[in-house]
């Protein structure tokens, strides 16, 4: 079983910068990580993924504002959030998906909440 530990949720005003941290459990390597966001009555939607080798994808909304990075010596995963406006409130889920021995599995960390305000 692969835990999450999520970090760097918070309130900051509106053109303010946050920083979320994941850390995952084990040694594997995961060939994707990366991080969704959710409000409450809208389905769960990407936010940002990179991939092991390093290439990253990113939904339009949050394109040229956050940077999502990982060290996967460490098994960690960021999202640098900057110019962030209210539309960004919404917890956001760390987000890992593993390939062992032909089995893809996902994971998902417990959440940490963004509320951007004035």
């Amino acid at each position: 079983q692969v835990q999450l530990v999520e970090s760097g949720g918070g309130l900051v005003q509106p053109g303010g910068s946050l920083r979320l941290s994941c850390a995952a459990s084990g040694s594997i390597l995961f060939v994707v990580m990366g991080w969704y966001r959710q409000t409450p009555g809208k389905q769960r939607e990407l936010v940002a993924t990179v991939v092991s080798g390093g290439g990253t994808n990113y939904a339009d909304s949050v394109k040229g504002r956050f940077t999502v990075s990982r060290d996967n010596a460490k098994n960690t995963v960021d999202l640098q959030m900057n110019s962030l406006n209210p539309e960004d409130t919404a917890v956001y889920y760390c987000y890992v998906v593993r390939v062992l021995k032909g089995t893809r599995d996902v994971y998902w960390g417990q959440g940490t909440q963004v509320t951007v305000s004035s």
